[in-house]
């Protein structure tokens, strides 16, 4: 061990015992070895004694992705995240914590949510298999967050398909982050995560996740991944790494042989331009078309690299497609429920924005992995335990927890697990069809610009 260690082995010691008291429960599968490898594999191991030591600012970010309707003094209170002053206080000023979290920086979040997430959802998706194979999805959304000058200039934003002010520039109201995730279907926890400028296409970033799929598992993939350049590299590097998606209306393929009802072999080729960005793709691929309609919806056709048709069924493919769903419920989770239909990420910089959300993902894991266990207590699958109902009972004991005695921890415990029996969900009704649609259209108001764009239109 150097010296290094020593001495922030030594610093663990002393700071463990000021670990949260509201967090053991939900916390308890994150290995505290994780986080001691995270601080020092980044360089970011706190060495001096400090009110904010690195490790209880980790503690910190957890508490902000959960604690939404408070700021992040009050989440510092709640959690005595702290260590006590000389006089014995633990209040704690907006700027120290503001220090803490620029000394920590985003790499030890998301080393910390890498080494868990692989953990984590690998061991879900691999005890609930279909044919032997681990069900995975992987899709891309967007989130706002703080209208900063520095997030603007970072992440950019979408076109907002008006002029500002008769220049060419185009805004609109919110800098955008894009979030691309691999997640277990079956359970919806996160086995892999990037994010960053808008500007940035959905499959460039999915690219540096494929890696994180392992052997004989399928992913569930939306239509806009049908290029060689994601599936062919998905199923040829590794055993078994299979995928699953729909047609466009312009797909086109040469049919090989007629499989069974709706089911073909057919041929794809691969575009010229694809293979001169990668010289590694074959001129061709097989794969599996099927068709399936559903009633009152136009027929569609389902692409797959499963081509084996007596170990893997059409009718069976046709029903698993649908579990590709669950990706977008585990969006509407992080997105209406975590953040509380705000969708936006509170930090002022990139940096912060990167801390933040990787703790918004680390807890949205831990949130899951309880339910997880809950479900498992009363023999229902995962997804019929209600994630609000969980959500507000996580927050609800934390907030008991800070003022309650540690010895009532089990039977607090206990009372939430009796609770969320109540909240089991039933069993999904897939027979059920609706067209898609959304009650509210966007306000007529005018909308507001960016600080920034009009303060220039005003100095004109």
């Amino acid at each position: 061990m150097t010296p290094v260690q020593e001495t922030f082995t030594e610093a663990l010691e002393f700071t463990s015992e000021f670990t949260p008291r509201s967090f053991p429960n939900l916390i308890k599968p994150l290995e505290p070895t994780w986080i001691e490898e995270a601080l020092l594999s980044t360089g970011t191991a706190t060495i001096r004694r400090r009110r904010v030591p690195a490790e209880q600012t980790v503690w910190l970010l957890l508490g902000m992705a959960l604690m939404r309707d408070l700021p992040i003094t009050a989440v510092a209170r709640q959690l005595d995240i702290a260590l006590p002053a000389r006089d014995g206080t633990r209040t704690v000023a907006s700027s120290a914590l503001t220090q803490a979290r620029a000394r920590l920086g985003a790499e030890p979040m998301e080393w910390l949510f890498l080494r868990s997430a692989e953990e984590w959802a690998h061991r879900s998706a691999s005890s609930d298999r279909w044919r032997g194979l681990a069900l995975y999805g992987a899709d891309g959304t967007t989130l706002r967050v703080a209208d900063s000058v520095e997030n603007r200039a970072h992440f950019g934003s979408q076109n907002s398909g008006r002029h500002d002010g008769g220049r060419d520039e185009r805004v609109n109201g919110y800098p955008l982050l894009r979030l691309v995730v691999v997640m277990a279907l079956r359970s919806h926890l996160l086995a892999a995560a990037t994010f960053g400028p808008f500007g940035i296409g959905e499959s460039t970033y999915a690219a540096s996740l494929w890696d994180t799929v392992p052997d004989h598992s399928l992913v569930l993939l939306d239509r806009n991944y049908l290029q060689a350049s994601v599936l062919v590299p998905l199923m040829t590097r590794g055993t078994e790494r299979h995928w699953l998606t729909r047609a466009k209306s312009s797909t086109q393929y040469r049919v090989i042989r007629r499989l069974g009802p709706g089911d073909e072999l057919v041929e794809f080729q691969v575009s010229r331009s694809a293979r001169a960005k990668d010289p590694s793709l074959p001129t061709h691929f097989d794969a599996r078309v099927i068709r399936y309609q559903r009633k009152g919806y136009r027929p569609q056709l389902l692409v797959t690299s499963l081509v084996d048709e007596t170990r893997y069924p059409a009718d069976e493919i046709r029903a698993l497609y649908h579990e590709r769903w669950e990706i977008e419920l585990g969006f509407g989770e992080i997105k209406t429920d975590m953040l509380e239909r705000l969708e936006t990420i509170r930090s002022k910089s990139p940096i912060a924005v990167a801390q933040e959300m990787w703790g918004l993902l680390i807890t949205y894991n831990l949130i899951r992995l309880e339910m997880q266990r809950i479900a498992a207590e009363l023999d229902v699958h995962p997804i019929r335990i209600s994630f609000v109902a969980a959500l507000r009972e996580c927050v609800q004991q934390w907030h008991l927890a800070a003022v309650a005695s540690p010895g009532t921890a089990a039977e607090r415990l206990a009372t939430m697990t009796d609770r969320l029996r109540a909240f089991v969900l039933p069993p999904r009704r897939p027979e059920r069809v609706f067209p898609r649609a959304v009650k509210l259209k966007m306000s007529n108001y005018d909308r507001k610009l960016p600080a920034k764009s009009s303060s220039r239109r005003r100095a004109k």
